[in-house]
């Protein structure tokens, strides 16, 4: 496969820019929170765990089929808000699907929608994927709300969808086609 280029993406508010073992220590801060931790059952406690995930990721976007960004503020790239991610991105079938989380500080603010825009629409338009797909938990209000937003479609409930904490838990989808990305709201 072909390795998935470092976008330059940013707004007046977010810059999207590449992991750097420097930001361990924010993101293990962020994964730390009782909401992060409510929401996703991936969550590394250590400072090891933590670079080994950069360190996946990196190889992930070297085999074409994952791509992890931060997500900063353009005036303070040193200061994590939060993550973004094309996962799962298959060129034969033009489709991915988007991850992405904040910290505490971030959040309410309009930035993982700025965030998603700019990487769907990156998506859509550099690596022409013809679906994004979007997935949460019934009970994370906050990432619906991104989903609608951004332009997702809610296209249904998975029931008993995938493990989650030791049991099973029901998912929603979401999925966004090309020239349905959104503009409205933060």
């Amino acid at each position: 496969m072909t390795p998935l280029p470092f976008p330059v993406l940013r707004d007046e508010a977010v810059l999207l820019r590449p992991w750097h073992f420097d930001d361990v220590e924010q993101m293990l801060a962020a994964f730390s929170d009782p909401v992060f931790r409510e929401h996703s059952d991936w969550a590394p406690t250590t400072d090891s765990e933590v670079r080994q995930a950069l360190v996946d990721g990196e190889e992930a976007r070297q085999q074409g089929t994952k791509l992890d960004l931060a997500v900063v503020d353009p005036d303070l790239p040193h200061l994590i808000l939060g993550g973004v991610s094309l996962n799962w991105v298959d060129p034969v079938q033009a489709r991915a699907a988007v991850g992405y989380w904040l910290a505490p500080a971030a959040r309410g603010r309009g930035v993982a929608s700025r965030a998603v825009r700019l990487l769907t629409g990156w998506a859509f338009d550099v690596l022409q994927l013809q679906r994004l797909e979007l997935t949460c938990g019934p009970d994370n209000i906050g990432s619906q709300r991104v989903a609608e937003r951004t332009g997702f479609t809610r296209e249904g409930l998975l029931r008993s969808h995938m493990a989650f904490k030791g049991r099973r838990r029901d998912t929603l989808l979401f999925s966004l086609l090309p020239g349905e990305l959104g503009d409205s709201g933060r």
